[in-house]
């Protein structure tokens, strides 16, 4: 399935994405342990393209947010796969989970201790550990600090580009962490993965047309999860080179008419775009394991 027929190209890297992979180099050599931080929804589209060459060759913990909002048997295959390289993987819901923070914490401190065991070795005081968080934007890296915190401390908003600068921020004694702004690159080769991003609100929706952004997640679904369609809108068969009848019924369906019936298309597609964001066309994985 070609989604990108016909649709807008994306391309979204505000300059201070540029300037926060600057500083991440210039710092990764105080950096103990890495917080990779992908949507469970999208394990490939949300992971940072050029992310091995800007951590190097640290520990890392690969955390996969909103979980609970996944086809958890999509997305297990990318856990194995990660697992499977020896990475340390945390699925994770968290709004809901305690136990995660817990599980986090409880891996940073094995890297601690192995650290400080080598610091005691050269006749050096142990220190607290300097964990990184890094990921694409909106993936879920300031509530995933807020809960480690265990109180508000940074700014979380459902926008992609919240943050803008790195800052630290001390958890406890042991732990402090590297908050990043989220981080995209400059050409997107794959634009599957930028419409990925956008259809889960990591790409600000000013820079695609909504048309072009609900037609691509018509498609998706129509190919991946055709039932949640039916279940939805009452649509059973779609046919792409004449788009029309298919936003008739969502519109019907829906109650997007305008005065003396007329169908009003813009906000069937503002329908389209939110029904996904607010989790109503059901637990989704738009990336698939055979595309690593």
């Amino acid at each position: 399935m070609d989604n990108r027929q016909n649709l807008t190209n994306i391309n979204w890297y505000p300059g201070h994405m540029a300037k926060t992979k600057k500083e991440i180099n210039e710092k990764i050599n105080l950096i103990d342990i890495i917080y990779e931080v992908i949507d469970s929804r999208m394990p490939i589209s949300s992971r940072i393209a050029d992310i091995d060459e800007i951590v190097k060759n640290k520990p890392r913990i690969i955390i996969f947010t909103k979980y609970d909002l996944c086809d958890e048997k999509e997305t297990d295959k990318f856990v194995k796969y990660y697992e499977d390289l020896g990475h340390i993987v945390i699925c994770c819901d968290l709004i809901n989970n305690k136990n995660i923070i817990n599980k986090i914490i409880a891996e940073t401190n094995i890297i601690l201790k192995d650290m400080n065991e080598k610091r005691l070795a050269k006749g050096m005081k142990p220190r607290s550990a300097r964990a990184l968080v890094i990921g694409v934007p909106n993936v879920g890296k300031s509530t995933l600090i807020n809960r480690l915190v265990g109180k508000k401390a940074t700014v979380i908003g459902d926008k992609p580009g919240v943050t803008k600068a790195l800052s630290w921020i001390r958890i406890n004694k042991d732990l402090e962490l590297l908050d990043s702004p989220g981080i995209l690159w400059p050409k997107f080769d794959n634009q599957d993965n930028a419409y990925n991003l956008a259809a889960l609100s990591s790409i600000k929706e000013e820079v695609i047309d909504k048309e072009s952004l609900a037609l691509y997640i018509l498609k998706t679904m129509y190919h991946l999860y055709p039932e949640r369609l039916k279940e939805r809108y009452g649509i059973e068969q779609i046919d792409f080179s004449n788009i029309v009848p298919t936003l008739d019924i969502i519109a019907i369906k829906r109650g997007a008419l305008l005065k003396g019936g007329e169908k009003d298309y813009d906000k069937v597609y503002s329908l389209i775009i939110r029904d996904l964001k607010e989790n109503l066309l059901g637990k989704i994985t738009f990336d698939r394991f055979k595309e690593i």
